[in-house]
């Protein structure tokens, strides 16, 4: 395909050409039609239209495809098919993460709060760093920021272990997603109540409210692409004939995981071009206000901009709540309750995870780089609020350039992986590579200051470099889980590898708090520990294999099928 489309109809859908998937061990091939030819020679399966008999062990393979809408036991076809994916819901979706694309609560509420810590903050002190009294220390802004954010980090993880697994059980999970965006955007009007430098611990607790609504929201939107992929009438269609055996499960399989890369790519496009006009609007705001005529009339202007964008948010909500379709989860097992079932779900997906060894290799990667590539983008943050005096017009003209940058990657990674029908981990290993050097360019800094984030034109190039290289990332990343989970399961290792993010994301920002916080210290200084634990994390990537994966979860799933 040489273009993207960012367009669904049932004839778009009903013509997509997919190649199969690669299952080779090198990063670099192209996708193999015959990657599983070897393992389908032992249990061959018959495909002829007049006969759905398969071997076992391609019948569990076929069995834990043949998924009801948000991969869930197979139900009846007719009774089913009214979970089929919509036009209108499909682009109800795209709209909402316009909306939560973090304008509000996660780009310019650090900013908000960052310029009341350093109004508030109180100086000389030893090494003439402003300090304010928190958690039971002087400590500097940027500790502070870091603190503020593992301790979201970590309110997070805990509501992973608790609420989320109304991702997998009954229909609770369009209700949580409403509860946590109303949660969010009454936080970014709250925003409007807080203007003065003496109110910094009342920002402290909007802001940490705030991530966390925003995190949450974010995580039970993202678990609902998977159902949406698998109900589009061109992924049904397929399996309708898997059925019939009038195809393949590993054409099935492609055909699927090219659709999640669809869905994914085009919500993150979709998303960028979408923040560019509120971005747009937002720039005419601040010059309306005069932000840059003082500190107060900026102040005032930065809680502007953030009730503004949750007020975008909850607009274009709205036809996400009103057309997305409840497909049933699970049925809640017997002695488990909606804040039990999480803990367990995720014990049980770590006793999987032994036996699917590049589902750990996953997971231990995920861990690490998710940590280094969160705390690298919020000292960053960091660093560039000071650099341009936490102005919120340039704050927004660099949000300009970082989304318009964004688009262009996001589109470009989805087209070339489409010329050249790249695996997803291929793309992945590629991302790392410029995540490892974006950690390199802050260690920089520590030996001059001529580059390193130490100069206010490296923000513009950050912004432009970020989005075209890094920020598919957050797509990719999110696709990579359904390469690593066995098919029916893929919430539950959703779950999981959210939860392990989640938990790393705040073991950074204690520990580049507590570096920040040290005499002598430099805003540069935790680009050391970040460097190393990139680096570190991509020896965990190196040795996936999509071949290996898939063969560990055809013999997971030939045991499940024998219990």
């Amino acid at each position: 395909m040489s273009e993207l489309r960012p367009t669904y109809s049932r004839q778009d859908t009903a013509d997509v050409k997919v190649a199969p998937e690669d299952t080779t061990s090198s990063a670099d091939q192209k996708l193999d039609p015959s990657s599983l030819a070897d393992e389908e020679a032992a249990h061959p399966a018959p495909l002829d239209s007049g006969s759905s008999s398969c071997s076992p062990s391609s019948a569990s393979l076929r069995n834990a495809l043949l998924v009801s809408p948000g991969g869930r036991d197979h139900d009846d076809a007719e009774e089913d098919s009214k979970w089929t994916t919509t036009r209108p819901e499909l682009w109800s979706f795209y709209a909402y993460y316009v909306g939560n694309s973090g304008l509000s609560l996660y780009n310019f509420a650090p900013i908000a709060l960052q310029n009341l810590l350093t109004l508030a903050a109180t100086s000389p002190t030893p090494d003439d760093t402003p300090r304010l009294r928190f958690a039971g220390s002087d400590r500097t802004v940027n500790s502070i920021v870091l603190l503020l954010n593992g301790i979201s980090f970590a309110v997070q993880a805990f509501l992973f272990l608790t609420v989320g697994s109304a991702a997998d059980f009954g229909r609770g999970r369009p209700y949580i997603l409403i509860v946590s965006t109303t949660i969010s955007v009454a936080v970014g009007f709250a925003w409007l109540g807080v203007t003065h430098p003496s109110q910094w611990m009342t920002a402290a607790g909007l802001y940490v409210v705030g991530l966390v609504g925003y995190q949450i929201s974010l995580t039970f939107w993202t678990s609902a692409f998977v159902g949406l992929a698998r109900n589009l009438p061109s992924v049904r269609a397929s399996a309708s004939k898997l059925v019939r055996g009038e195809t393949s499960a590993e054409a099935h399989v492609s055909l699927d995981v090219m659709e999640r890369n669809r869905i994914s790519n085009v919500a993150f496009f979709v998303c960028s071009v979408g923040e560019l006009f509120v971005l747009a609007v937002i720039q005419g705001m601040l010059v309306g206000v005069g932000a840059n005529r003082d500190t107060e009339t900026n102040t005032r202007a930065l809680t502007y901009v953030i009730a503004f964008a949750s007020g975008v948010w909850a607009l274009v909500a709205l036809p996400w709540f009103f057309l997305e379709k409840h497909r049933p989860g699970l049925k809640m097992p017997e002695g488990m309750n909606i804040l039990t079932a999480g803990v367990i779900n995720a014990w049980q997906a770590l006793r999987n995870l032994w036996t699917l060894k590049q589902s750990l290799l996953y997971l231990v990667f995920f861990f690490l780089m998710s940590d280094a590539l969160n705390t690298t983008i919020t000292q960053i943050s960091i660093v560039q609020a000071t650099l341009i005096s936490y102005s919120s017009t340039t704050s927004n003209l660099l949000l300009i350039v970082g989304i318009a940058a964004q688009a262009v990657g996001i589109g470009s990674f989805w087209l070339v992986q489409r010329r050249f029908q790249w695996h997803t981990f291929t793309l992945l290993r590629i991302v790392c590579v410029f995540i490892v050097l974006l950690t390199a360019w802050g260690m920089v800094g520590n030996w001059t200051s001529r580059f390193g984030f130490r100069n206010k034109y490296e923000t513009w190039l950050y912004q432009a470099l970020y989005g075209i290289l890094v920020c598919p990332w957050f797509s990719v990343s999110q696709t990579a889980i359904s390469e690593v989970a066995p098919k029916g399961l893929e919430f539950q290792f959703f779950c999981l590898l959210n939860l392990s993010g989640k938990s790393a994301s705040f073991i950074g920002p204690f520990v580049t708090s507590a570096i920040s916080n040290r005499q002598g210290a430099t805003e540069s200084t935790p680009f050391y520990f970040l460097f190393a634990l990139a680096l570190f994390s991509c020896g965990f990537l190196v040795p996936l294999d999509g071949r290996k994966a898939r063969l560990e979860q055809k013999t997971f799933l030939d045991r499940r099928a024998r219990m």
